[in-house]
C-alpha cells in the first residue's frame, strides 16, 4: 500500500505501508532498504512530519495479534509489546501502580493509539513507561532473546536493541509496593520528573524518568536509605542529586528538576505505603 506525505510541492515523498500479521513476518519486512517499524506512530508520525526521518516502507505492528494483551502469572504480569496504554491502564489490575501510570501517558488520543512496546523502543527520556520497567526490574523480551531492564537503557533515545529487533512484550515481576508519582508538563504530559518506587523481593527500586540528559536513571542513594526504612522520612536525610546532568530548558532548570527527584521520591514512598 502506497502513500504520500507531506504539504505540497516537491516537499511531498511517498512511502509504502505493510501490516504483516505475524512477527516473522514483521522482521522479514524491516529487511527491506530503508524499512522503519511502526507501532503507535505518537513519536513516528511527528517525526516524519518534521522531515527529521523518511523511510521508504513503514512496517506496521497494528494488526499482530500476538504483540498484545495483559496476562498475569505466577507473580509476573506480562504486557504484549503491541498493547495500548489504554488497555494496560483497563487490564493491568495485578498491578496498580502500572496501570495507574499508564492512565497517566498523554490524553485519551495518544493512550488509544501509543502502545508499551514502542515507547520502549524510542526511550524518550520523559517517558513514563521507562521508570517503571526500570523501577521494577522488568525483563524486555524480544523476538530473538530477554534483555533486563538494567541493560537494556543506554542512554537517551538510545536501548540494547538491535536493527529490526522487535519488542514483543515486557515482564514485570509484581512487587509487593509500589508507585509513581509524575511532576506533568502541561502541554506535552511528559514527566517534567517522574519517580517509580517499587519494594518487592529483590529489594528496593527507585527510577527515575525526566530529570536527566542520560535517559531514565535509578537512584542507588535513596534505593540504599529506603531499603532499611521503607519510609518517606528515610529520604530526608539525603541530598538531592546533583544538578550536573540534568535537563535544563525553560520548563525548569537542571537543579530544579534534581530538588524535584527527591520530592517525589518521598511522595511515591508516602503512596505505595498506602
Amino acid at each position: 500500500m502506497a502513500f504520500m506525505s507531506g504539504r505540497g510541492g516537491n516537499k511531498m515523498y511517498s512511502f509504502d505501508i505493510v501490516r504483516p500479521t505475524s512477527v516473522a513476518d514483521a522482521v522479514s519486512a524491516l529487511g527491506q532498504e530503508d524499512a522503519q517499524p511502526l507501532s503507535g506512530g505518537q513519536t513516528l508520525i511527528p517525526t516524519l512530519k518534521q522531515r527529521l526521518a523518511m523511510p521508504s516502507v513503514l512496517v506496521s505492528l497494528s494488526a499482530i495479534e500476538d504483540l498484545k494483551g495483559v496476562s498475569s502469572d505466577g507473580g509476573v504480569l506480562t504486557v504484549g509489546g503491541g498493547t495500548t496504554h489504554a488497555t494496560v491502564a483497563a487490564e493491568a489490575g495485578a498491578y496498580p501502580a502500572l496501570a495507574a501510570l499508564a492512565s497517566q501517558i498523554g490524553d485519551p488520543a495518544v493512550r488509544n493509539r501509543g502502545t508499551i512496546g514502542g515507547s520502549l523502543a524510542n526511550n524518550d527520556p520523559s517517558a513514563c513507561y521507562p521508570a517503571a520497567a526500570l523501577g521494577t526490574g522488568a525483563t524486555i523480551v524480544t523476538n530473538t532473546r530477554e534483555i533486563a531492564a538494567d541493560d537494556y537503557f543506554q542512554g537517551m533515545f538510545t536501548t540494547a536493541l538491535d536493527e529490526n529487533e522487535i519488542v514483543t512484550a515486557v515482564k514485570f515481576p509484581i512487587p509487593e509496593k509500589a508507585a509513581y508519582i509524575k511532576f506533568q508538563q502541561p502541554a506535552s504530559r511528559f514527566a517534567l520528573v517522574g519517580v517509580f518506587v517499587s519494594k518487592g523481593a529483590d529489594g528496593v527500586r527507585v527510577a527515575v524518568t525526566g530529570a536527566s540528559e542520560d535517559g531514565v536513571f535509578r537512584w542507588s542513594e535513596a534505593e540504599e536509605a529506603l531499603s532499611g526504612d521503607f519510609s518517606a522520612s528515610a529520604v530526608d536525610g539525603l541530598s538531592a542529586p546533583s544538578g550536573d546532568g540534568m535537563i535544563s530548558d525553560l520548563h525548569g532548570s537542571g537543579a530544579y528538576r534534581a530538588s524535584l527527584v527527591k520530592t517525589l521520591t518521598k511522595r511515591a514512598v508516602a503512596k505505595a505505603n498506602g
